[in-house]
């Protein structure tokens, strides 16, 4: 199939539902392994144990789970999405993207392992802190000594409950509260602002962000699946 052929079906708006699905996936996987692999191997370097053969396994472990997760969370999400509008004639409602995120975390981060543990704890830590009021200098007040404890993993049935709440959490204040999120994770999901070309339909785009709404432009094949924008 001619390169010129295949570019005209993907910019075809009946596919756009679907292919934001497909880039959606690969900018989760992506974005996943960017994020991983540095910080494993870092951690690895510094505090790793045993042969480095048995470290660069644990390496590649770590980043390829976290990038699959990522990829596997997104698809699901979104194609939930595109149910749920489907469902409503076309509408979407504010609360599709908490469903969305809440299944999507049950059944991607509801498994208990170091990896999810660690990501449903970074995005809990965000969505708590999005209740703290804006623009209020925070209080310093110093750690207090504690003494050496062993830590004991939670409880797999209840960690469960925990991620999917979370991740729906997280999802529907990224969509209807953004200016509440914690500035990291917001920005670890909005990679750029920028202006688009004008479309057929005469809109122009401001936000293009990575995982959430950057998998919603393409222009070609390369932006699809190569890199975005």
């Amino acid at each position: 199939m001619p390169l010129e052929t295949l570019n005209r079906i993907i910019l075809d708006p009946a596919y756009a539902d679907y292919l934001a699905i497909l880039k959606g996936a690969r900018n989760g996987l992506v974005y996943g392994a960017k994020v991983r692999f540095p910080h494993a191997l870092v951690m690895a370097i510094l505090f790793g144990k045993g042969s480095w053969k048995n470290r660069i396994i644990s390496i590649l472990r770590a980043t390829k789970t976290h990038a699959l997760n990522l990829a596997k969370f997104v698809t699901i999400y979104k194609t939930l999405l595109l149910f749920q509008r489907k469902a409503n004639r076309g509408k979407a409602r504010k609360a599709d993207t908490f469903i969305a995120g809440l299944i999507g975390g049950y059944i991607v981060f509801g498994e208990r392992n170091a990896i999810n543990e660690q990501i449903v704890l970074y995005v809990t830590s965000r969505v708590v802190a999005s209740f703290i009021p804006r623009d209020v200098p925070p209080s310093a007040h110093p750690y207090p000594e504690r003494d050496a404890v062993k830590p004991l993993p939670p409880n797999a049935r209840i960690f469960s409950f925990f991620a999917a709440v979370a991740w729906g959490a997280v999802m529907y204040l990224f969509k209807e509260k953004g200016e509440t999120i914690q500035p990291g994770l917001f920005n670890s999901m909005t990679v750029r602002f920028s202006r688009t070309k004008e479309r057929d339909i005469g809109l122009t785009d401001w936000i293009m962000q990575y995982i959430y709404n950057d998998s919603n432009y393409w222009e070609d094949l390369r932006t699809l699946i190569w890199h975005n924008k």
